[in-house]
């Protein structure tokens, strides 16, 4: 295995006031839940007026948008894998990670599996593209499109809290469960590998 470098994830650039903004909102989730957070406790924690937090995050929505986007990008960053059979491996590294800060978790896979319009669900998928592009070129589009789906599910949040919620996994488990399935969906291709 190659040396990890981090990859970064597409959030758009913030200004010092945003990015205190989300900070502020990511800490207070922590502690109090998403739905117990009023703007006026967000703009205490971050120094600011409350009509600042409005001006930048004119709806729940929108705060929640960007702050689920803040903390996949710096929160929970993911190390880029240099092959795609490295790829269960750098889940298992996630899910721990979402373990460790659960609320935090679900606020990211909230967003996402709600639809909410501008969320990301799969930030990585375009690592994956590449790494089977170079890796296993020979694949159809159908293989290629079920592997990425596959993998980019597995890669997330909404995974972590399925195993935690409906299966009542714990840490170990669910990092087990999720790096097992990702092997599962590679050990098809690994015959296929290009020299």
């Amino acid at each position: 295995m190659g040396e990890a470098v981090t990859e970064p994830a597409a959030v758009p650039a913030l200004s010092g006031t945003q990015a205190a903004i989300l900070a502020a909102y990511a800490e207070l989730i922590e502690e109090l839940g998403s739905d117990d957070v009023s703007y006026r406790v967000i703009a205490r924690r971050a120094g600011i007026a409350e009509r600042t937090v409005f001006r930048n995050y004119p709806t729940r929505v929108d705060l929640l948008l960007a702050t689920a986007a803040w903390i996949e990008a710096t929160l929970f960053v993911r190390e880029e894998s240099h092959s795609i059979f490295d790829i269960p491996l750098a889940i298992r590294d996630a899910m721990q990670r979402y373990d460790a800060r659960p609320e935090l978790a679900h606020v990211v896979a909230e967003t996402a599996m709600r639809g909410v319009s501008g969320a990301a669900p799969s930030p990585g998928r375009a690592h994956l593209e590449r790494l089977l592009d170079a890796e296993v070129p020979s694949l159809d589009k159908a293989e290629r499109r079920a592997i990425i789906a596959a993998l980019s599910h597995l890669d997330s949040a909404g995974t972590w809290v399925t195993f935690h919620r409906e299966f009542g996994m714990d840490r170990r488990d669910i990092a087990d469960a999720a790096a097992w399935a990702a092997e599962a969906v590679l050990d098809s291709i690994r015959d296929r590998v290009a020299s």
